[in-house]
């Protein structure tokens, strides 16, 4: 890499990303209806969101350290049942509508945009109780509270629909990890993606149609998927097959508003093989084709990619939620194996750390669907068991996981990719899920008993490279 090939575009975000259930607490106060995850952690006797990373509070505190860390772009979530507590309801939260504005207001004065989404993990109770985005009552109510949102909040021109769609599919019908979620239905988790996507098209038409300034897009979890021994046809097949199902399903939907006659084959293939079928509506249809010429922007986690071989055996999932590493398994019927290679490093989580994986997922786009507009990393970092001695966090490894995904980054701008920013999960410690919070990401590390901030080496170093706009490889 030149000396000019390291540098960032002047107009580059430099970001963080939070969650509105990871970060804010106050779960079930200031008129915040309840989402599944409250009583699935409590049933559980897991862990509690409350206070988390208590941003409901302190984010004062924390866009302070984000203005004075470089950091001048900040993903955040309205927590949909912070606005309306039952996803549905005549009349919003007035609680919930204000902390949102005095939370934008904050961002403005700090000089730290704001990229909001709308859904993040974090249905409402009694939305999730009637089958959640599997049910028509949520895509309609999806779309009333986006409307709301738009109406309501003109300090906000970046906006995003969903989070992760593949995640909350995949955690909640093919591995079974979330809040009632089913295993190795493989129709559900089709049916709910087509479903979503028609939920943010939906967002997207009326968007539109309101007038609204800004930009509007969708936040996709993707991964490379490569096969574990290029000239065996098995391995090519299964790495096709599983790219249908976390990637090109997806991205079809959303850049060309509708899904090729391959992906249909396999959605449909692997429908059947799970004992279901699929049903998309020709009105649904018509509304991913209106939609797809106004999406502004595409957001991109990614974390890993994947290595497949063929396989034939039954179902195997596990998923390590611990930390143990090594534990974790993943062979679906009809698809194929994740392999371990043994020369590419994994966190604690089993997850592959491998920063080619982004390039190539970018370059990717860029081919395929040459008509996209604007790409961001919306989602990118290290899950580490970090500890605090003699007051500091020494994250070297956390440090190389950014240097190199950037510097992957900056090779795709290189090649003409319209990459605008890149956002690190996560700006503090969070809360997380069903890992509760021994996975620590953030930048700033947080005594979840005091709330006290502490910034990390990674911090230092990210302030670094956004002030000068350079990567020192």
């Amino acid at each position: 890499m030149t000396q000019e090939d390291a540098r960032f575009p002047k107009d580059f975000v430099f970001g963080a990303a939070t969650a509105a259930y990871q970060c804010e607490g106050e779960t079930r106060t200031h008129g915040k209806g309840k989402v599944a995850w409250d009583d699935y952690l409590d049933e559980k006797g897991l862990f509690s969101a409350d206070p988390a990373s208590d941003f409901y509070h302190r984010y004062p505190e924390d866009l302070r350290l984000c203005q004075e860390y470089g950091i001048n772009g900040i993903r955040v979530s309205i927590a949909w049942s912070r606005i309306f507590p039952n996803g549905d309801d005549p009349v919003p939260n007035s609680e919930g509508v204000a902390f949102y504005h005095r939370l934008f207001a904050e961002c403005r004065s700090r000089g730290v945009e704001p990229y909001v989404t709308l859904h993040h993990f974090d249905s409402p109770d009694a939305l999730y109780r009637e089958g959640d985005f599997l049910n028509q009552h949520a895509i309609d109510a999806f779309e009333r509270y986006a409307r709301f949102c738009f109406a309501e909040y003109p300090e906000v021109t970046h906006w995003f629909t969903f989070n992760e769609i593949w995640a909350v599919v995949s955690n909640m019908y093919i591995e079974g990890t979330w809040p009632r979620g089913q295993r190795y239905r493989l129709d559900l988790a089709f049916q709910a993606m087509h479903n979503m996507m028609v939920a943010h098209a939906r967002a997207v038409l009326a968007f539109e149609e309101l007038g609204h300034p800004g930009s509007i897009g969708v936040v996709h979890a993707l991964s490379t998927k490569y096969p574990d021994d290029p000239a065996a046809a098995g391995d090519v097949e299964a790495a096709r097959i599983d790219d249908v199902l976390n990637n090109q399903f997806l991205l079809e939907a959303t850049f060309d508003g509708r899904y090729s006659e391959e992906t249909l084959d396999c959605a449909n293939r692997l429908a059947a093989l799970a004992g279901g079928r699929l049903e998309f509506l020709p009105e649904d249809l018509e509304q991913l084709a209106a939609a797809a010429p106004h999406n502004d922007c595409l957001g991109i986690n990614y974390y890993q990619s994947n290595f497949l071989k063929a396989y034939d055996g039954p179902n195997d999932c596990h998923h390590n939620s611990t930390g143990e590493k090594g534990t974790e398994r993943h062979a679906l019927q009809g698809i194929g194996e994740y392999v371990a290679r043994p020369e590419i490093p994994r966190t604690d989580w089993d997850w592959m750390i491998y920063p080619q994986g982004l390039y190539d997922l970018v370059m990717r786009i860029c081919r395929q669907w040459p008509h996209y507009k604007e790409l961001y990393v919306t989602e990118n970092g290290m899950a580490s068991k970090d500890r605090l001695e003699e007051g500091a966090v020494h994250d070297e490894e956390r440090i190389h996981y950014i240097r190199e995904h950037l510097r992957w980054a900056l090779k795709a701008i290189a090649e003409g990719a319209h990459l605008r920013g890149y956002f690190v999960w996560s700006l503090m410690d969070v809360f997380s899920w069903n890992n509760g919070y021994n996975k620590r990401y953030g930048l700033f590390y947080v005594d979840f008993d005091t709330q006290e901030r502490i910034p990390k080496d990674s911090a230092r170093w990210y302030a670094k490279v956004a002030q000068e706009r350079f990567l020192d490889t």
